[in-house]
C-alpha cells in the first residue's frame, strides 16, 4: 500500500511542481528565438533526420499491465475501468485486492516491478527491426512517470520498478544509433480518473496522481477545465523530460488539444520551451500530435491507426501497433508481417513515417510473436532499405487498384489487401534514382503505367534489389517502362512480401 501523507505533503504535491516548472523552463523566453505565439512557432521546420528516418518502434506498458496481460481487460483504460462499477475490471480488482476505497490504482503501482525489462535488449530488437528512432510510453493517462522525476512522486524510480526506465532506454537507444522519442499521454489524466473520485481518489492527499476531485464528464474534454496547478504540473513533467534526457522528438496523444487546448497558452509554452531548448543546444527536434488545428501552425501531424490517402507536401507520422491491442494481454492477435510491410511502403510513398508499437508484458518482456514480426520487418529492410531510408516521394505516390476508403486516424480498419498490381514509388533526394516497390510478386512482365520515359542514358539500368544480375526491360509504344521480371521461385527471391525495382538513368515524367 502507498502510505498516507499529511496535509503539509499535500501542499508540496500541489505547489512544488509549479516551482519546478520555473527551474525546468529552458532559459528565459523573452530572449529566445521562438515566442509564445502561433505566428512565431510557425517558423519551426520539420527536422531533416525525421524525413530521412521513415521507421521507428516503441512499446506500450503501464502498471495496469500487471493485471491485463493475464485478464482480457484493455490496459489503456484499466486505471479508469477498475472504478466503473459495471465493468468486469471493477469486480476483478475488488475480489483480488479489496474495496477500491482502500486499494486503488495507487496501490497497484508499487506491485508492477517490470522485473524482466532490459533497455539494451529492447534497443537491440528495435535496431534489428530496422528502426531509426525508438522510444516508449514516458507517462500515460494514468499520470505515472516512467523516469526518475523530481516533479511527481508517482515515478518508476520511487515506486514499482525502482529504476529510471526512460533514462535507461534513452541511453540504450542512442548507443544503438537511433533517435530517442518518448510519448506523452498524461494530459488526459484530468478526465481519466474521474470515476475514481467515489473511491480512494476522493482523498486529496492523492490529488498529485488522480487530479483534484471535480465533477465527472462523459466527454474526453471534461466538464470542468483543468486547474492551473494541474496544467503547471503537466508542463513541468514535459520540460523535465526535455532537460534531463534530451529527446530528439516529443509525441503527444489527443489530450494536447482536448484538455490542454482549453488553455492554449500552455500548448504554446510547451512548443516554445522545446524549440528554444533545441536552438540553444544545436539540435533538430520535432513535436508530433494528432490535431490539424495545431498542425496548421506547427508540429508534425500524427494519425493513430491511420494515414493520409494522398501524397502531401508535409511530412507526417502514423502510430499503430503490430497486434490487435496497444498493450499486451493473452487474447492479443498479430497483424500479418506482409500487411505491416505494405503499410510501411504505402506510408513512405506519401511522405509519411511509421511508428510501430510492440505491446510489452507486465513483467517487462516482449511476446515471442511480436519479436518475430519485428525481426521479419528488419529482414525485409535489410534488402530494400535503400528504397525507404533517406528517400523522398516521387510525383505520384503509386498506382494500382487498391486505394484507401478513408483518410486520417483509425482509417486502417478499412484497409484492403494490396496486390501484385499495386506499385508505390520513392526516389533518392537528388532525383536521379527512382524506386518502384511492387506489393506482391508480379507476373512475367511489369508495366509501370504512371510514368513516361522521355530519355534514358546509355548506362540506364533496371535492378531488382537483392538480385545480383541486371533486369531486362523495354519501352512500349506509350513510352512506358516494361520490366521483364526474373523467373524466380519463392524460395529463390531476394525477400518476401514486397519487391523493389531500382530505376537508374531514366528521365521520367507522369504519364
Amino acid at each position: 500500500m502507498v502510505p498516507k501523507i499529511d496535509k503539509k505533503v499535500i501542499l508540496v504535491a500541489v505547489f512544488v511542481p509549479m516551482l519546478l516548472l520555473v527551474n525546468l523552463v529552458p532559459e528565459c523566453l523573452a530572449t529566445e528565438k521562438f515566442e509564445l505565439s502561433w505566428e512565431s512557432l510557425k517558423e519551426h521546420e520539420c527536422p531533416e533526420w525525421f524525413r530521412d528516418a521513415k521507421f521507428g518502434c516503441w512499446f506500450c506498458w503501464v502498471p495496469g499491465s500487471l493485471v491485463t496481460d493475464q485478464e482480457a481487460f484493455k490496459a489503456e483504460w484499466f486505471g479508469r475501468n477498475m472504478y466503473e462499477a459495471q465493468h468486469p475490471a471493477f469486480q476483478h480488482m475488488k475480489e483480488i485486492y479489496g474495496d477500491q476505497k482502500e486499494f486503488g490504482y495507487k496501490d497497484l503501482i508499487p506491485l508492477a516491478t517490470m522485473n524482466r525489462f532490459n533497455a539494451h535488449q529492447v534497443a537491440s530488437l528495435f535496431k534489428r527491426a530496422g528502426a531509426k528512432f525508438a522510444g516508449g510510453i514516458a507517462i500515460f493517462h494514468d499520470n505515472y512517470a516512467m523516469w526518475d522525476s523530481q516533479v511527481t512522486r508517482w515515478n518508476s524510480m520511487a515506486l514499482g520498478p525502482k529504476r529510471d526506465i526512460m533514462g535507461e532506454l534513452a541511453q540504450a537507444v542512442r548507443q544503438a544509433g537511433m533517435k530517442f522519442l518518448p510519448t506523452f499521454h498524461h494530459a488526459f489524466a484530468w478526465v481519466f480518473y474521474e470515476p475514481a473520485y467515489k473511491y480512494d481518489a476522493g482523498d486529496p492527499q492523492y490529488a498529485d496522481l488522480y487530479g483534484q476531485p471535480h465533477e465527472p464528464s462523459v466527454s474526453r474534454e471534461g466538464k470542468i477545465p483543468p486547474t492551473t496547478a494541474y496544467l503547471d504540473t503537466w508542463l513541468a513533467l514535459v520540460n523535465e523530460m526535455v532537460t534531463k534526457y534530451e529527446p530528439d522528438m516529443l509525441w503527444f496523444d489527443f489530450g494536447l488539444e482536448r484538455v490542454i487546448g482549453r488553455r492554449p497558452e500552455y500548448q504554446k509554452r510547451m512548443f516554445a520551451d522545446y524549440y528554444n531548448w533545441a536552438v540553444k543546444h544545436g539540435r533538430q527536434v520535432g513535436v508530433t500530435h494528432k490535431h490539424r488545428s495545431i498542425h496548421e501552425f506547427t508540429g508534425i501531424l500524427d494519425f493513430e491507426r491511420g494515414r493520409e490517402d494522398r501524397l502531401t507536401e508535409y511530412a507526417w507520422l502514423t502510430d499503430t501497433t503490430l497486434s490487435s491491442t496497444w498493450f499486451y494481454h493473452k487474447t492479443s492477435t498479430y497483424t500479418p508481417v506482409n500487411h505491416l510491410i505494405d503499410m510501411l511502403v504505402d506510408i513512405v510513398s506519401k511522405n509519411g513515417c511509421l511508428f510501430l508499437n510492440i505491446p510489452m508484458r507486465g513483467d517487462g518482456s516482449f511476446p515471442e510473436q511480436g519479436v518475430a514480426s519485428l525481426e521479419s520487418i528488419g529482414l525485409w529492410l535489410a534488402v530494400n532499405g535503400e528504397a525507404i531510408y533517406e528517400t523522398r516521394p516521387w510525383l505520384t505516390y503509386g498506382e494500382g487498384p487498391t486505394g484507401q476508403a478513408k483518410r486520417g486516424g483509425f482509417s486502417e480498419r478499412q484497409d484492403m489487401p494490396f496486390t501484385s498490381q499495386d506499385i508505390r514509388f520513392t526516389r533518392t533526394k537528388d532525383g536521379r534514382t527512382l524506386y518502384a516497390i511492387v506489393l506482391d510478386w508480379p507476373g512475367e512482365q511489369l508495366t509501370i503505367r504512371s510514368m513516361r520515359v522521355d530519355r534514358r542514358d546509355p548506362s540506364a539500368r533496371v535492378q531488382l534489389l537483392g538480385y545480383d544480375a541486371d533486369v531486362s526491360y523495354q519501352l512500349n509504344d506509350d513510352k512506358q517502362l516494361v520490366i521483364d521480371v526474373p523467373d524466380l521461385r519463392p524460395e529463390g527471391r531476394p525477400c518476401r512480401h514486397a519487391f523493389t525495382f531500382k530505376l537508374s538513368g531514366f528521365d521520367v515524367v507522369l504519364h
